[in-house]
C-alpha cells in the first residue's frame, strides 16, 4: 500500500506546553482521513506541520515521500491547504483570485479557462464570477478558498475545519465536492470538530490535548463502545476512560 502521508512520533511543543505528542500516523493514497477533536486538540498544529509551514520540535513526517523539514518547498507546490479562515483577497473578485493562484502555482495558461470553468460549476459559483470575495457569504467563501486550492490540481488536500460557522446547505455543498475529488483519486486529510463529518471519512483519529487517542474507521470506533448512542458518545467515553487511567 502507498502511504502519502507518514508521521513518525510527530511532535510540537511551545516551551512547556506539548501541542502534538508523538504522533504516529500512515494516510494511504486515495483516502479521507479525519482529525477529531476539540480545541485544543492539536488538530491545527498537526496540519502546519504536515503542510510544511510550522516545524516539528521533534520525530518526523513525509507527506508523498518528501520530508517536511527539508523538502517544504517541494511539497507545498504538490498540495492544497484551505484553512480554518478565509485568507484569500477580499478586493479581489472570484476569477481574480482563482488566476492569481493559477498565476502563484504557475498553472499553464491554455489550461486555466478549462480548470476555472470546472472548479466554479463544481462549487456552483460561476455567477459570481465577477463579485469581490469579501462580499461573499461564509459558505461562499470557503467553496472559492477551496476552488483556489484545486486549481494546480494538487496530489494531497489538507483541510483545516473548512467547514466552521458555514451553513447547512454550503456544508452539503462542501462535502459533495469533496467526494467527487476522492473519486478522481486525491488524498483528503479533513480536521473537524463535527463528529457528523467525521462520520463521512473513511478513518479517523480521535486527537485530545495533543495525542491520538485511538485511530480506526468509524463503525470500528462505535463498535468498541456499544452502550455509546453515537460517536460522539464513545469519544466523550474514550477521553473519559483515558483521563481516569492517567
Amino acid at each position: 500500500m502507498e502511504f502519502v502521508v507518514e508521521c513518525d512520533r510527530l511532535t510540537r511543543a511551545f516551551g512547556r506546553r506539548v501541542a502534538v505528542d508523538a504522533l504516529t500516523l500512515q494516510i494511504p493514497r486515495g483516502e479521507v482521513f479525519g482529525l477529531i477533536g476539540p480545541d485544543g486538540a492539536g488538530k491545527t498544529t498537526t496540519m502546519r506541520m504536515l503542510t510544511a509551514i510550522m516545524a516539528p520540535s521533534s520525530g518526523s513526517a513525509r507527506v508523498l515521500g518528501l520530508d517536511v523539514t527539508r523538502d517544504g518547498e517541494a511539497i507545498k507546490e504538490r498540495i492544497g491547504y484551505v484553512s480554518q479562515r478565509f485568507s484569500l483577497y477580499g478586493d479581489l473578485t472570484v476569477g481574480e483570485n482563482l488566476e492569481f493562484f493559477a498565476d502563484l502555482f504557475q498553472v499553464p495558461p491554455d489550461e486555466r479557462p478549462e480548470r476555472t470553468e470546472r472548479l466554479l460549476a463544481a462549487s456552483r459559483m460561476t455567477p459570481f464570477i465577477r463579485r469581490q470575495a469579501r462580499d461573499l457569504s461564509g459558505g461562499m467563501k470557503q467553496k472559492l478558498a477551496l476552488a483556489c486550492a484545486l486549481i494546480h490540481t494538487p496530489e494531497v488536500l489538507f483541510l483545516d475545519e473548512p467547514t466552521t460557522g458555514v451553513d447547512p446547505v454550503s456544508r452539503r455543498d462542501f462535502w459533495r465536492i469533496l467526494y467527487g475529488l476522492v473519486g478522481d483519486g486525491m488524498t483528503l486529510v479533513v480536521s473537524t470538530p463535527f463528529m457528523d463529518e467525521a462520520v463521512r471519512c473513511h478513518r479517523i483519529a480521535l486527537m485530545h490535548l495533543g495525542r491520538m487517542l485511538m485511530c480506526d474507521t468509524p463503525d470500528a470506533i462505535r463498535a468498541r463502545h456499544p452502550d455509546e448512542v453515537d460517536l460522539e458518545a464513545a469519544f466523550i467515553r474514550l477521553i473519559r476512560d483515558t483521563e481516569s487511567s492517567s
